[in-house]
């Protein structure tokens, strides 16, 4: 799944691989994981288009459908419940620096 984050998720296909049948595949990966295959395929998704939307000035859209998601509306709505904000805000505050850290300020104006 991680290598494979952009094509659709196929459950049958991965319980085949494990030799068990999807419902138990389910069960299992929850139970190792922490999470369903679906909502795991889509946090890596999504933080796969986090580092895209800080590294590239590629549009959201095609960022979109780089990462596996084939519908724009889906991915913002899940990109926000993940994130907690819109993909062209965490594009628009990765691009500000934030505040240096007090210790680097002194650090750097202490006489040498």
């Amino acid at each position: 799944m991680d290598a494979a984050y952009a094509e659709p998720l196929d459950i049958a296909r991965l319980a085949a691989i494990a030799m068990v049948s999807s419902a138990h595949f389910i069960r299992i990966f929850k139970a190792t994981f922490g999470e369903t295959p679906h909502r795991y395929l889509q946090r890596r998704r999504i933080e796969r288009a986090s580092a895209l939307l800080r590294d590239t000035d590629l549009p959201v859209t095609e960022i979109c459908l780089a990462v596996g998601f084939t519908s724009l509306s889906t991915f913002t709505r899940t990109f926000g419940a993940v994130v907690g904000e819109t993909p062209t805000a965490h594009r628009r505050r990765a691009a500000t620096p934030g505040p240096v850290p007090t210790c680097f300020v002194k650090a750097w104006r202490r006489p040498a």
